[in-house]
């Protein structure tokens, strides 16, 4: 991968970046990204925000090889402390992580985030916790998608601020309210794989003893089962 031929999904995050965005990429690695952006006429300027010192220095010597050192500044910072208010961000990206993780980013650094228009949003697993989030802090989902890529399957989700309540029900919630309406191929694939694997577990915690801690897991694994039964028998119906 590189900045001319991203992967799959990071191509996919940046078909939902608005023309003319100044980005914000967190965890932006080797900066593949925001450079793809800008040579393609998307973005206009852009920020890559690393943690690390090794990506950090990474970043900087792609954005530099890349000619674009007057049009992305990379920045060493956690989460959106990579944000400054003088930037005028409009977009920000964050891929590559888990959602848990995603969530609490978004929560840490909200602050940071007015005047920004969209987040565009790529979590490796448990999207649930950033639907969570965006319900709690008046952010709309306007788009998702599911793909696969190297037999890994990977959410995206697009979000965008709203001053109406957002709400959303149990299963749209863990499943996604637009890739519900979809459910495609790679969706029900995700799924039975997960329903496998909550079955498996459910199992094994029914022969182990029964603390609190045990049977409240049970419990909550066999309400996921329940939806996603729900969820493919409203499909077969």
């Amino acid at each position: 991968m590189n900045a001319q031929q991203l992967s799959v999904r990071l191509m996919k995050v940046a078909e939902y970046v608005q023309a003319g965005a100044v980005v914000a990429d967190i965890g932006s690695d080797h900066a593949y990204l925001p450079c793809h952006l800008l040579h393609h006429g998307i973005a206009s300027r852009a920020v890559a925000g690393e943690i690390v010192k090794g990506p950090y220095e990474s970043a900087k010597k792609q954005v530099r090889a890349e000619g674009l050192e007057d049009k992305i500044t990379v920045r060493l910072a956690p989460g959106l402390e990579a944000i400054e208010p003088a930037d005028g961000i409009t977009a920000v990206t964050i891929a590559g992580m888990g959602g848990s993780l995603i969530a609490s980013i978004l929560e840490e650094g909200k602050g940071r985030l007015e005047g920004v228009e969209r987040l565009i949003l790529q979590p490796n697993v448990h999207a649930q916790a950033i639907r969570q989030w965006a319900v709690q802090n008046g952010w709309h989902i306007v788009a998702e998608e599911i793909l696969k890529e190297k037999d890994k399957i990977y959410e995206i989700l697009v979000l965008e601020p709203t001053a109406e309540e957002v709400q959303l029900d149990a299963k749209e919630l863990l499943f996604g309210p637009e890739l519900l309406k979809q459910q495609t191929e790679i969706f029900k694939e995700k799924w039975q794989r997960e329903a496998t694997q909550w079955k498996a577990i459910a199992e094994r915690l029914e022969n182990t003893q029964q603390t609190e801690d045990i049977r409240t897991k049970k419990e909550q694994l066999l309400e996921k089962i329940a939806l996603m039964e729900e969820v493919f028998a409203d499909e077969n119906s």
